[in-house]
């Protein structure tokens, strides 16, 4: 087998380390023979690769976590005077009227194709079977968040050339194929692995969402939910129990604490970060999922800007310990809670703390996509804290070195989506029972009766922020209704435009209806 050589250059440049003193004589477009490909590339410098490619389109604050959340009824991103303006991108996709041009739509749909090269970059140069499981799974990642957002799947084989357009996956090809991968790679992939490796259980959860998605890709704007699918759903739920790895961690913000890789006990599918980390990779870190809500002068500073909406937030009951409160090592060392900030802040000592302007920094429950009274612009909206920031010193509380683990999958989440699955398969009483424990280890009120609306509100409360809500909404028809700050829809924004820039280089693609 031969390899253009331009593919085996980018290779080398992305993974870092590898034979730098190797001379490739051939020019730009020939060929390399197998054993000279094989000399020079390190598979598991492609597969670190790989791994450090979440991190731009799944951690940033401006790629995948803001299509799924600002497009939805949790997250906000007023313009605040001048700042937090970038010429209309955040209210656009509040008011679900984005275009094909849209900044963030276009870089989030690039940053994970470059995450699924990658993985299918690991392929072509003979990993082991548990490199290549790793690789496929990550591969099977990327893949289900662009059929999610966009419907389509460009798709490339390990060893494609890359002077041809891929080829272009429906959402009907592209489901099977993730279903089919995700199902042969499990039995490869390792269970004695830390939750930032890919695992048999992540691959399991993930094939749980296949399966409770599947009729929502199909056909958005009337999801159907096949009984076999659900019992897919049931039974790989109870293969994730049966491994004895999970349970519901007492205290929710242990989940996304500095040091979550110990105390947690949900969750199944990470990003490890810290130090030596995150600092190398592309994109912001999950400092950036505490520091856009905080304002300048709390501790640790923030941009002032994120907020989610009073809706939302009375979703909660007073008891319930996810809506937050004081959490050890950040709220007794700079005064700082965690959950949902409202009300007067505080800083350390119980000092109350101001605005730049002198005013009480005393955050409303209102809040407007554009603020424009300078007695208000910096208190308005609610904050949300759901990773307490890593003081453990100076420079992991406000930059990338923070070193919480940033969570893709949580036990808990499989739990909510058995439950779904029961409700959808008149398995009520059953579905309860697991929402009901789920509720009272979190000191919510248990429920007498489980409804579809009663259950959509509950993942909402259990995942706010954690970049699952659009998908959730679609699935449950009501990503088109008209909520707080949104006042109209169209079934266009059910899926997301193909960038107008990948129209242009890839003949392939098809425009979504609407744009």
């Amino acid at each position: 087998m031969r390899f253009n050589k331009a593919f085996v250059i980018f290779s080398l440049v992305i993974g870092s380390g590898l034979a730098s003193c190797t001379k490739l004589d051939e020019k730009l477009g020939s060929t390399l023979t197998r054993s000279q490909a094989d000399s020079v590339i390190q598979v598991s410098a492609l597969l670190k690769s790989a791994y450090d490619g979440l991190q731009l389109p799944y951690q940033d604050q401006s790629n995948y976590w803001a299509l799924e959340e600002m497009t939805a009824d949790e997250a906000v991103a007023p313009t605040r005077g001048g700042d937090w303006d970038d010429n209309g991108v955040w209210r656009s996709l509040k008011l679900h009227n984005w275009t094909s041009d849209h900044t963030f739509i276009g870089n989030t749909f690039t940053n994970i194709l470059q995450l699924q090269f990658l993985a299918t970059n690991v392929l072509s140069f003979r990993p082991t079977t548990a490199q290549a499981a790793e690789a496929r799974f990550l591969r099977a990642w990327a893949m289900y968040t662009v059929l999610n957002g966009w419907g389509q799947v460009p798709f490339r084989a390990p060893g494609d050339t890359l002077l041809n357009m891929p080829k272009v996956l429906t959402a009907a090809e592209a489901t099977d194929y993730i279903i089919s991968e995700l199902t042969a790679i499990t039995p490869d992939l390792r269970d004695d692995v830390p939750a930032y490796t890919a695992n048999k259980n992540a691959a399991r959860a993930l094939l749980m969402k296949c399966y409770l998605n599947k009729g929502a890709f199909l056909n958005r704007k009337s999801p159907t939910f096949d009984a076999a699918d659900m019992a897919k759903v049931i039974s790989l739920a109870d293969e994730i129990t049966a491994s004895g790895k999970y349970s519901l961690t007492a205290n929710y913000f242990n989940n996304f604490s500095f040091n979550n890789d110990v105390v947690s006990k949900e969750n199944i599918f990470t990003q490890q970060n810290g130090p030596g980390l995150s600092t190398v990779r592309g994109g912001n870190a999950v400092f950036c999922h505490w520091a856009p809500t905080l304002h300048y002068n709390q501790d640790p500073s923030g941009w002032n800007g994120y907020t989610t909406i009073s809706d939302f937030y009375d979703k909660f009951e007073v008891v319930d310990t996810r809506r937050g409160g004081s959490f050890t090592g950040v709220t007794d060392v700079t005064g700082l809670n965690v959950g949902f900030l409202l009300g007067q802040q505080y800083g350390a000592g119980g000092v109350a703390l101001e605005d730049r302007k002198g005013h009480a920094l005393n955050f409303t429950r209102e809040v407007k996509l554009q603020e424009t009274d300078p007695a208000t612009l910096e208190v308005t909206g609610i904050r949300v804290v759901k990773y307490p920031p890593d003081m453990t010193s100076k420079e992991t509380k406000s930059s990338n070195n923070a070193q919480n683990d940033y969570v893709f999958l949580r036990y808990a989440d499989v739990l909510l989506m058995k439950a779904e699955a029961l409700l959808r398969t008149s398995g009520a009483a059953d579905a309860l029972l697991i929402v009901n424990n789920l509720r009272t280890t979190r000191k919510a009120t248990a429920w007498t009766s489980i409804t579809l609306d009663n259950l959509i509100d509950e993942r909402g409360r259990e995942l706010y922020w954690e970049g699952w809500r659009r998908e959730d909404l679609i699935r449950f028809g009501k990503f088109l209704d008209t909520w707080q700050l949104k006042p109209s829809d169209d079934p266009k924004y059910l899926l997301f435009p193909i960038p107008t820039s990948d129209l242009a280089v890839n003949k392939n693609l098809k425009q979504n209806d609407g744009y």
